[in-house]
């Protein structure tokens, strides 16, 4: 992403992520965040286990079963670039902050079989203001492995409210039943 400014791109004075001294050790596994999440909570999503890094990144594995095909053998590239969102989402969690996707990219540099498992890794780069510019990447037969798919985003911080106002009302009641989740929710709420 060097070279020509995108929106991509932090800005001048932008500053360097910090991890927030609350925030997972790393190797810890993140819980999910929602037991509807297509990522991390439902039985037919993608199943990912995302464990913290160092700094602010985070990795996981997603293995690309026969439900996550588009060409006949090959992973659909919408299903890894949520994969690849999903991963980039969680960062979140190390800075004790509720952030949505505002912007993503996703290039795709080889296919991927079904029946891969690809090792995924994601980092923030910088924050400004109430955007968070991070980049993940993809790779097939290892942590070292060739990039198979490569994503660069911006998230955006909101609050609890953002949800309130805008999600179905059935789904929110439920999830401020859940003492977990509301006890979740305040803890980011909290942030400095």
């Amino acid at each position: 992403m060097s070279g020509t400014r995108t929106a991509l791109n932090p800005p001048d004075g932008s500053r360097a992520p910090v991890r927030h001294p609350d925030a997972p050790a790393p190797g810890d596994v993140l819980g999910g965040h929602y037991e509807g999440c297509f990522g991390c909570g439902q039985e037919h999503g993608l199943r990912l286990e995302i464990r913290a890094g160092d700094g602010v990144s985070v990795t996981a594995e997603f293995t690309v079963d026969p439900i996550h095909q588009g060409a006949p053998g090959l992973a659909h590239g919408g299903v890894l670039t949520s994969a690849l969102d999903e991963t980039l989402g969680s960062l979140s969690w190390l800075q004790r902050v509720i952030a949505v996707t505002g912007r993503l990219e996703t290039d795709f540099l080889r296919p991927v079989p079904v029946g891969t498992v690809l090792h995924l890794e994601a980092r923030v780069t910088a924050v400004h203001g109430r955007k968070i510019y991070s980049e993940a990447t993809g790779r097939i037969g290892g942590p070292d492995g060739p990039v198979a798919v490569r994503a660069a985003a911006v998230f955006i911080e909101v609050k609890v409210d953002h949800f309130l106002k805008n999600g179905r009302p059935a789904e929110i009641d439920a999830a401020l039943a859940d003492p977990d989740q509301v006890k979740l929710a305040r803890a980011f709420e909290v942030n400095p």
